[in-house]
């Protein structure tokens, strides 16, 4: 099979992933393999990539919000059947037995496992997942648009709960990349004003295409103080002017895998009043289960960027320089 395999991190624009032909994946007792159909592309890929998430293999197929079809069933898999549509999303394995499972907080489990980074992911024209892992997708939502959902959506929705957000709340969104395009959908769905702090015009356009009541630059203080605010953009410098945007108790959740920095705090100027810092690791499969099921009924629409398999470089070259209008898509075929 065709793969775009990254034998060791670097610059994304020195082009470190390579078109590879690798053999296709046996699935396990208990696994699926999956015949993939689109895979979008997410800055964790990127912080994989360039090494900013260390690497845990040799060699590493990235991408972890794959769309396919089930191509062949392991050993006891009877949760799907064969030629369905499933979803592959980034947490791909957990223990199970740990105190974090046990509170229904998978997503602190400390031997979870992950699509793309600790197994090859759907860079790929094949990958395998666990059938306790991987997702029905709603009907009506086709394979393109469906493959955001599957990290942006699901994690932008964990950091929306994150925060606390409840219908009608007043919100700031920090960052309008692939998650925050999708997260305000889920938000103007419960009719919450929504204020979006982006330095992309690209982004501003489609913060107020998708019903933003406020756009502005990250040093500008919204025209109302924020009940939650939720930090997609990777960077720590952003923190100080968000949590001065908040109102008295209100909630910044951090919805990245990696962020630059974060300036020193005040306790009196950053903190007090009750407000708070909160991250935002992985997602539970209840919170992505939940999140499909809201995508389907709004339903979600997400803009995306049609590319190749082989254009992965190009797609992760143009996330890290602000240059794509919603998410990159790739089609394996």
């Amino acid at each position: 099979m065709r793969a775009m395999s990254l034998p060791r991190p670097a610059p994304i624009e020195s082009e470190p992933l390579r078109l590879t032909e690798k053999p296709r994946p046996k699935p396990l007792p208990g696994e699926i393999l999956v015949r993939v159909l689109t895979c979008g592309v997410c800055r964790t890929d990127l912080h994989i990539a360039e090494g900013e998430l260390a690497p845990k293999r040799d060699e590493i197929v990235p991408g972890h919000e794959i769309v396919g079809v089930v191509e062949e069933l392991g050993e006891g898999s009877r949760r799907f059947a064969s030629g369905e549509r499933v979803g592959v999303a980034w947490l791909r394995e957990t223990d199970g037995t740990c105190t974090y499972c046990r509170k229904g907080r998978e997503n602190l489990c400390p031997n979870a496992r992950f699509t793309g980074w600790d197994r090859d992911g759907g860079y790929a024209e094949y990958a395998v997942v666990r059938e306790d892992y991987a997702y029905a997708l709603p009907q009506g939502i086709d394979d393109e648009r469906a493959a955001p959902l599957l990290c942006a959506g699901i994690i932008g929705f964990a950091a929306i709960k994150r925060a606390g957000v409840v219908p009608g709340a007043t919100v700031g969104l920090y960052g309008f990349g692939g998650s925050a395009h999708i997260a305000i959908q889920v938000l103007k769905h419960w009719n919450c004003p929504v204020f979006v702090i982006s330095r992309g015009g690209i982004h501003r356009e489609l913060a107020q295409q998708l019903g933003a009541d406020w756009v502005g630059d990250a040093f500008e203080v919204p025209p109302a103080p924020l009940d939650a605010a939720i930090l997609f953009a990777p960077s720590g410098d952003v923190v100080t002017p968000a949590l001065a945007a908040l109102g008295r108790g209100g909630v910044l959740a951090i919805a990245g895998i990696h962020l630059s920095s974060i300036p020193a705090l005040e306790y009196q100027r950053d903190l007090f009043y009750e407000r708070e810092i909160r991250s935002v690791t992985a997602n539970t499969r209840a919170d992505g289960e939940e999140f499909l099921r809201i995508a389907g009924e709004i339903p979600i629409k997400t803009h995306t960027v049609p590319m190749r398999l082989e254009e992965a470089n190009q797609a992760l070259t143009m996330l890290k320089h602000d240059q794509l209008r919603g998410a990159a898509v790739l089609h394996a075929a």
